[in-house]
């Protein structure tokens, strides 16, 4: 059976997302479709995600498959870049700004490790959405000059989000009694089945490097003189953000020595 999606959906999804509609055989060759999103995804990422569906995890029920993929690529330089210290979390604040200035990556780094601890405990206990915004809008960031120390990570991960966004009170998407996907389709036939999430980031030392940051607006506030070295040599937070809508498109936690 094939599904029918509304123009209005279909218009807005490209509008907004860039997105694009692929149809594809999912009822008699449901293997084949999963080879060519796993090549789209693959070709989306410039090969940095493999393999983004499992086999077996698409059958004859399947309709829609949404994807979407977010590549960046790092920066690491000496220059002047966006930097904060905030005594009340004792941890500074790096940004790295990307080509375009779309994206930064945002790094939280406590001072030391203590007491046998990553360091990480105090700052994570604080970092809430109010407070990284607080902490990182652009009239709390100083533009100095810092000499940058940064490891050279590799992070990939895989959930299935659907126990989660359940846990969270997203229950009637996958009900087939409840869903009600009619913006999308008028076809009564779709409900949600899987939400897979693969993320891929990587750090290392062949950086692309990025324009000089915008000036900052300067206000009076408590802080401490930036030093001229970050170096993230113990556990840390990072983020990346799209600067236009403050939307933070990946977070993580780096806590291998």
């Amino acid at each position: 059976m094939t599904s029918m999606l509304a123009s209005k959906y279909l218009a807005d999804t490209k509008t907004h997302y860039l997105a694009e509609l692929e149809a594809v055989d999912f009822r008699t060759n449901a293997e084949a479709a999963r080879v060519n999103i796993n090549k789209w995804v693959e070709e989306k990422t410039q090969d940095k995600i493999k393999n983004h569906l499992e086999p077996g995890i698409l059958d004859v029920d399947t309709r829609l498959v949404l994807n979407e993929s977010k590549p960046v690529k790092m920066m690491h330089q000496k220059a002047k870049f966006p930097f904060t210290y905030i005594p009340d979390a004792e941890c500074q604040i790096l940004e790295l700004p990307y080509v375009g200035k779309d994206l930064s990556m945002l790094i939280m780094l406590p001072n030391e490790m203590e007491d046998n601890t990553t360091g990480l405990e105090k700052l994570e206990q604080m970092l809430t959405y109010e407070n990284f915004a607080e902490w990182t809008k652009p009239d709390m960031m100083d533009t100095v000059e810092v000499e940058v120390g940064l490891p050279k990570f590799k992070l990939e991960e895989k959930y299935d989000l659907k126990e989660i966004l359940v846990s969270m009170g997203m229950t009637d998407a996958f009900n087939n009694d409840k869903c009600d996907f009619s913006g999308m389709s008028p076809c009564d036939d779709l409900v949600l089945s899987k939400v897979v999430h693969k993320s891929f980031v990587e750090v290392n030392e062949e950086g692309t490097e990025a324009a000089a940051a915008t000036a900052a607006i300067m206000m009076m506030r408590c802080a401490m003189l930036p030093p001229e070295r970050f170096m993230a040599d113990h556990p840390f937070l990072f983020f990346i953000r799209h600067n236009p809508t403050q939307s933070v498109l990946f977070y993580g936690r780096y806590s291998s020595p």
